[in-house]
């Protein structure tokens, strides 16, 4: 049990334990006895908070010499024991590396960790433009992107966006002098390589080497328009972080811009309960795994949140200076071009966050319902010549794909092609072992498929006694129908609900296509 009385003025860390002597919680405190009586003699607390009091056990303490190396132990702890009521950054998405091998002939591709030698640059949470940047740097400097380096060129090399060094055709020096422009981009030295290329592009043309020539603007026209995508650019000789925040219904939505020497370069969102000193907590883990910026660009205090679990800025900057090696700054901008760039990641911040309910909203409306469609689940068929037929679900929630209730079959009942039999099959396993266990059903059901597979799910949902909503969507024109109507729902295809019913008919079409590759490449490999 803890005895405040016990507990010293130090400042230092404390770590919460429960029942069974797993550390549930660990916190760091300028003065220990403070902070751990707020926990006992506060009211009102947070849910979360409420939560983890009533779990406490016993606790123990770290004293150290000061509130900095207090911000250290603390993130080493909470990497040590995983703690259940700490936030956790990992629950947002696992954002992909673009990485540059290191080898004499450096390849260029995606690693979604630092396990490998070479370096890396992002992390990018959107796929779309990471995918994009790697095209054009791939195009733009012909660099290769296989794993192995075979005898003879592939086709990437006939098509003329690789060089092919497995040819021998290109030098090592030649080669790394293509790398070294590619890891300007990827630094955000672009203005810096355009001039250096421009300049090279004049000699070669003075030397008559026009073909050359061509090729290096060529370059600085495919540099160009990356620029331009990057749609923010200002004159500065520095990094910085902009960091937005919104409190909703209990949670922390945080986007994260990060801009490289002013341009931005990349963006990061995180969502996660609402605790208190959430902000400083946040800072010390996001930092821990990222590189510290000189200046760190905020927004003003969020609307419901005390101030004093905002951050406490003598100690987070001295930890974070002591992490860079070199001085950082907090600014809340209230004007200018640093005040323009924070109003744009809260604007991008708020369509993350709000967005998924404007789908939902929208879905609801169009359907009809009551209700808002906050649960949704949607499967789908997959099979190679009748051969490996498997099902997938997946659901949404909130708008958001919820992945860990994702689900996938072997159909066991079926033999050769029969989408609605199989159909059949996996919507009676899913919805009767939901019944059978009491767990919760869904708001609504997409089919993949036209009315044959939607008829198919509704015998089942009714000999079942189930009631949900269902619908399914056919490929071809996109159409939606309704059981026991015969005309598609007049939703047009480019509306916000078809489109968000598309979104999630292709994740369970995409997560049903990796599960049938996966058992055709083990019948290979018996």
């Amino acid at each position: 049990m803890i005895n405040i009385s016990d507990i010293p003025k130090n400042s230092g860390c404390y770590i919460y334990k429960n029942e069974s002597g797993t550390v549930i919680y660990v916190g760091k405190a300028k003065n220990l006895k403070k902070r751990v009586s707020s926990y006992f003699n506060k009211k009102n607390h947070d849910p979360k908070t409420e939560s983890l009091v009533k779990s406490i056990y016993e606790m123990e303490f770290i004293v150290t010499d000061n509130e900095v190396e207090a911000l250290i132990l603390e993130n080493t702890l909470i990497k040590k024991y995983s703690p259940k009521y700490n936030i956790d950054l990992k629950d947002s998405k696992n954002y992909a590396y673009i990485y540059i091998s290191e080898e004499d002939f450096p390849r260029i591709g995606i690693l979604r960790n630092k396990s490998k030698k070479g370096k890396f640059y992002g992390p990018f949470t959107s796929a779309k433009e990471r995918d994009y940047v790697l095209d054009v740097l791939k195009k733009t400097f012909k660099i290769r992107s296989c794993k192995n380096m075979h005898k003879r060129p592939c086709l990437r090399y006939h098509i003329k966006n690789c060089t092919a060094p497995c040819s021998g055709d290109i030098t090592s020096k030649d080669y790394l002098n293509q790398i070294k422009k590619a890891e300007s981009v990827l630094k955000g030295h672009i203005n810096s390589l355009i001039d250096e290329l421009r300049i090279e592009m004049d000699n070669k043309s003075k030397n008559l080497q026009f073909e050359e020539a061509l090729l290096i603007r060529e370059e600085i026209n495919a540099i160009e328009k990356l620029k331009i995508r990057q749609n923010v650019k200002r004159d500065v000789k520095y990094n910085e972080d902009v960091i937005s925040i919104l409190e909703k219904s209990g949670k922390i939505h945080i986007m994260v811009f990060n801009v490289l020497k002013g341009t931005l370069f990349d963006r990061k969102y995180f969502e996660f309960d609402y605790t208190e000193n959430f902000f400083e907590e946040f800072l010390i883990q996001y930092y821990s795994e990222n590189e510290v910026p000189s200046e760190i660009i905020i927004s003003e205090l969020p609307k419901n949140i005390e101030e004093e679990s905002y951050y406490n800025s003598d100690a987070i900057l001295e930890y974070l200076s002591q992490k860079k090696g070199s001085k950082v700054t907090f600014k809340i901008p209230k004007q200018g071009e640093k005040k323009q760039l924070l109003d744009l990641a809260i604007k991008n911040l708020e369509i993350y966050v709000n967005g998924n309910e404007i789908k939902v909203e929208s879905l609801k409306n169009k359907l009809m319902f009551d209700n808002s469609p906050n649960v949704i689940e949607c499967f789908d068929i997959s099979h190679l010549s009748g051969t490996s037929t498997v099902a997938s679900m997946v659901q949404f929630r909130n708008g958001k794909p919820d992945k860990k209730n994702y689900r996938r079959f072997k159909i066991k009942t079926v033999s050769g092609i029969d989408d609605f039999k199989s159909i059949s099959e996996v919507v009676v396993r899913r919805y009767s072992k939901l019944i059978e266990e009491n767990l919760e059903l869904p708001d609504l059901i997409i089919i993949d498929g036209g009315k044959g597979q939607l008829s198919s799910a509704f015998k089942e949902l009714q000999k079942l006694k189930l009631k949900i909503p269902l619908i399914s969507i056919a490929k071809r024109e996109e159409e939606i129908y309704a059981p026991g109507i015969e005309n598609p729902l007049p939703i047009k295809k480019n509306e916000k609900a078809s489109l968000f019913i598309q979104e999630i008919r292709d994740e369970a079409h995409r997560f049903a296509i990796n599960y049938n590759r996966l058992l055709r490449k083990k019948e290979l490999i018996k």
